[in-house]
């Protein structure tokens, strides 16, 4: 993501910041930074129908322009990289009345403007750095694999991008020896193409290689023996930093076990999400034990937080970052002078990604959560706002994460 400049209308009142998206991971960003309420200054195109003024014939045709909207809804489409933001016109057009229905949509290499009227928060201007010095070269790659299934993702600080899905059919153990080993052989070589397409090796990357038995091992061998018998320099660095572990299976889910290997951890000791994954497990650790120090739902966390028990010498604040797209202004303000709450006190805030699978185990307690400095009870005492939060929804919960740690972990 770079800074751009671009020319915007004089009467939008507002803070505003012009974006130039470079990838993919850049499109992402920008829907976590544009919420209900702020502006967007972009590039479009609008039908527009005119009348004869000798004939009253009308005729339709399309025009490009620049035009601002007051968005009201977003729409992501990680397949295709579109971020959509719907609203209404706030800059008068000759193609556009002011208060007129408009979707802007914007995509890689084509700069916007992004104005935020009631100025940019913490947790926006936090947001906003990330995407600024975001290393998209250190985003890890990983296969995990059994016979005949591989599943390629890239894993950022951000999200996990689940690039491709690779099934080839290999003859069973009791088939021909022969007949397997060529049916493994090819399924290495779809697995190896669709990686290279999937991810650019041209720099260092780290590779995770997770598999059941030895098919993991065995594809590094294979890369190892490509690279050395067409003398690729690429691939046999690929093969030299590949990281071999275990997986339960080739499943997508696996990864989730697969993050928490200590070699892996080792090699993503940077990587935000292997960080969050560890930190949801102590969560749950602490919340089996019921001794006061781990709690979730808004208002029971709030009240920790202040009284000043998510703070230095080990609180931490785990939050959704679906809380901070809420269309009611004041709902996001609530959540982010959580965020900054946390902060004063010395604590550690963590921002998940609802895309992760650490922001969907923590979707299921309410997208907020927090451990401890000291234990505190009755924390969800009179407590109307939260349904999960009620002791008897709590227990029920606790029960089923309990239930799901091994499923979901």
């Amino acid at each position: 993501m770079k800074l751009a400049k671009r020319k915007i209308p004089a009467d939008i009142e507002g803070e505003a910041v012009s974006l130039l998206p470079e990838d993919p991971e850049d499109m992402w960003h920008i829907y976590n930074l544009v919420r209900p309420g702020d502006i967007v200054h972009g590039h479009t195109s609008r039908k527009v129908v005119r009348e004869n003024d000798d004939t009253g014939a009308t005729s339709a045709e399309r025009v490009h322009l620049d035009l601002a909207i007051k968005v009201k809804d977003t729409s992501f489409d990680p397949m295709t990289c579109i971020l959509r933001a719907s609203g209404l016109v706030v800059t008068e057009n000759e193609a556009a009345s002011l208060g007129a229905q408009h979707a802007l949509e914007f995509e890689p290499n084509r700069s916007f403007s992004l104005i935020k009227p009631e100025g940019w928060d913490s947790v926006a201007q936090e947001m906003m750095q990330q995407a600024l010095s975001d290393d998209k070269n250190g985003a890890l790659a990983a296969v995990v694999m059994h016979e005949g299934l591989a599943n390629i993702c890239l894993i950022t600080d951000y999200r996990t991008v689940h690039k491709v899905r690779v099934e080839h059919a290999v003859p069973k153990k009791h088939d021909a020896s022969s007949h397997q080993d060529a049916g493994m052989r090819k399924f290495y070589e779809k697995t190896l193409g669709s990686l290279l397409r999937a991810a650019d090796f041209s720099k260092s990357r780290p590779l995770l290689l997770a598999s059941p038995g030895f098919v993991a091992a065995d594809f590094k061998k294979y890369i190892a023996d490509q690279g050395r018998d067409k003398s690729d320099k690429t691939l046999t660095a690929v093969a030299k930093l590949a990281e071999v572990v275990h997986a339960p299976s080739g499943h997508l889910h696996s990864l989730n076990a697969v993050l928490k290997d200590p070699k892996v951890l080792a090699k993503m000791k940077d990587v935000k999400y292997a960080k969050e994954a560890l930190l949801l497990d102590t969560f749950f650790d602490k919340l089996k034990l019921e001794d006061g120090r781990a709690w979730y739902g808004t208002t029971a966390v709030e009240k920790a937080v202040q009284d000043g028990a998510v703070g230095q010498g080990g609180g931490v604040l785990l939050i959704n970052n679906i809380l901070f797209r809420h269309e009611d202004l004041a709902i996001r303000n609530r959540y982010v002078a959580l965020v900054d709450q946390v902060k004063a006190l010395g604590g550690e805030h963590r921002i998940l990604s609802s895309d992760h699978g650490s922001g969907q185990r923590l979707q299921m307690l309410g997208h907020i959560a927090a451990i401890l400095t000291y234990p505190m009870l009755d924390l969800d005492e009179d407590e109307d706002e939260e349904e999960e939060a009620t002791p008897q929804n709590r227990e029920r919960q606790d029960d089923d994460q309990i239930d799901m740690m091994d499923s979901v972990i």
